[in-house]
């Protein structure tokens, strides 16, 4: 009989394989293009469900259908401006604090006592502007403490100045940056899964059951020449707690959810706004996430088109 024989599994793409250093990742805002002024959202996830939808894709087997998809239902509490910042030759030339900020901040971050104010700010020595967000997350219910992180702003830059004295110290909602059908990625964090052996962690296969010094791990952890383990070879470690994305998931339905989703498993009730996006998303419930337009959009996902029916 023959030796079993199996290639290695685990993408080598992710690579060194330990946690995140935190909970909202950094994102390259000059790589995502949109016809919207604000790039992303941070929202946090309430669960999965099974959507009842009318399919009306083109070609389609099931043009003109009823079928039923697996969904993730997102809820996205408004946003706030902490603070403004103005680049030059790429760097941070000045920052201009936001306005009624919320007093859980005080708790997360260090405010200065005084801060310039966006009429002093002369528009023509900079020539980018990005702003620092906080969400308003005592609206859901899952926590009062804000989540924090800077993001990127389209169109001229005219606009986006116009764009930030208009916002200072408002809401700002998801539902005036995102529209339903369009596609968006969300980047955020997997499930912890702590320290794994190489067969769960990789899919090694098991060995021989007379084999010497264990079954659940490789046959060889490499040659005596050259004598060191290559990164290469499967090794038990951390599992979980990486930075993902997942790539164009279609906005299904988006609205105000006034008891409109109640008593979720693990999560409880959607008090503000909401998104039901197409498939599965990273990580647990509550869970924050950060919700951007398309990176890179594919013809496969932006012909599919459903008609919302109803949660099941």
């Amino acid at each position: 009989m023959p030796s079993k024989k199996s290639p290695r599994k685990g993408s080598l793409q992710f690579w060194p394989r330990k946690r995140a250093n935190k909970l909202l990742p950094s994102v390259n805002w000059n790589a995502i293009d949109s016809k919207k002024i604000l790039k992303g959202f941070i929202c946090y996830k309430a669960g999965m469900a099974s959507a009842a939808v009318k399919d009306l894709t083109p070609h389609s087997m099931t043009k003109d259908k009823k079928i039923a998809i697996p969904v993730t239902i997102l809820e996205c509490p408004p946003l706030k401006i902490l603070s403004v910042r103005f680049y030059k030759n790429g760097k941070v030339g000045t920052e201009v604090m936001g306005e009624n900020l919320e007093k859980e901040l005080k708790k997360k971050v260090k405010l200065p006592k005084k801060a310039k104010k966006i009429d002093e700010i002369k528009k023509e020595d900079f020539e980018d502007i990005r702003v620092i967000v906080y969400s308003v997350v005592k609206k859901t219910g899952i926590k009062k403490s804000p989540d924090i992180i800077e993001i990127g702003l389209n169109g001229s830059y005219d606009k986006k100045f116009n764009f930030v004295k208009e916002n200072l110290g408002k809401e700002i909602s998801v539902l005036n940056h995102f529209e339903k059908g369009e596609l968006v990625d969300l980047r955020g964090i997997t499930k912890g899964k702590g320290f794994q052996g190489p067969v769960k962690r990789f899919g090694v296969t098991l060995r021989f059951h007379k084999s010497e010094k264990g079954v659940r791990g490789p046959g060889s952890i490499g040659p005596w020449h050259p004598a060191r383990v290559t990164f290469r070879v499967p090794m038990a470690g951390q599992m979980g707690l990486h930075t993902r994305v997942v790539y164009n998931n279609k906005i299904l339905d988006m609205g105000k959810g006034e008891n409109k989703f109640k008593n979720i498993k693990n999560y409880g009730n959607v008090n503000s706004e909401y998104m039901v996006v197409r498939g599965s998303v990273q990580g647990s419930s509550k869970r924050q996430l950060l919700l951007t337009h398309a990176l890179r959009e594919t013809r496969k996902q932006k012909k599919k088109e459903y008609e919302f029916i109803e949660l099941r």
